[in-house]
């Protein structure tokens, strides 16, 4: 028992994620061994762009720690964001997958730390491992349920409904406290600052919601739930 936890102590955050993760569970000793000698960790300051756009990917990412979020380029510089991805999460399968530049830039909102599956070993795990494609599939049902409901927000929904979506469990899963300034909401949730904030204090007069130095904590999911109804 004290040999046991004196292993668990030693092993590195990587390897204890990598071991939280359904499809790696049941891969063969060897593949894992072989996996957890081929990941590396990519780190960055709060602010920071830790991917930068129309590189080529390395490979499928998971967030260590911290929150980031993708964006894109717009005309004039103008800067578009589209999602948020919080620590425990993946996110990179579609580039990885055609094995193209990546489209967008990731922005670190957290001192960040994410850990990259390479792109040689995604693809055998792909080639060969049911409980990875399954696993993949999920994600990907996440990220295409998350592209139509913006797709609905942008043309159905009010500004109450579409800050509720991009404050909801369907985007931020793990964490319910985000450090995103009113104008990276606002731009999440596709609608100008000014009226962001609005619909952000009336939710925190509500006590759905509460703000604090750029931060957002969701007190009320259900209440939540109901302005998406």
């Amino acid at each position: 028992m004290i040999q046991c936890a004196m292993f668990l102590v030693t092993q590195t955050p990587a390897v204890r994620f990598l071991l939280s993760q359904p499809w790696f569970a049941v891969l063969p000793p060897t593949q894992q061994s072989d996996i957890e000698s081929k990941i590396f960790t990519l780190s960055a300051a709060r602010g920071a762009v830790i991917l930068p756009a129309n590189e080529p990917t390395q490979g499928w990412y998971g967030v260590l720690h911290g929150l980031v979020k993708i964006s894109g380029r717009a005309t004039a510089g103008r800067r578009s964001d589209f999602l948020g991805v919080a620590a425990g999460d993946w996110f990179g399968e579609g580039a990885v997958l055609k094995n193209e530049r990546r489209r967008y830039e990731v922005v670190a909102l957290r001192d960040t730390e994410l850990l990259c599956l390479p792109s040689a070993k995604f693809h055998t795990l792909f080639a060969s491992s049911i409980g990875f494609n399954q696993f993949l599939v999920g994600c990907m049902n996440l990220r295409l349920s998350q592209a139509m409901a913006m797709i609905e927000a942008g043309r159905t929904r009010s500004p109450e409904q579409r800050i509720a979506l991009s404050l909801s469990r369907l985007f931020w899963n793990r964490t319910r406290q985000l450090d995103l300034t009113q104008d990276e909401l606002a731009s999440l949730a596709g609608m100008s600052r000014q009226t962001a904030n609005r619909v952000l204090n009336a939710l925190q007069q509500q006590g759905v919601i509460s703000l604090s130095m750029n931060r957002i904590r969701v007190l009320d999911d259900a209440a939540l739930t109901r302005l998406l109804e």
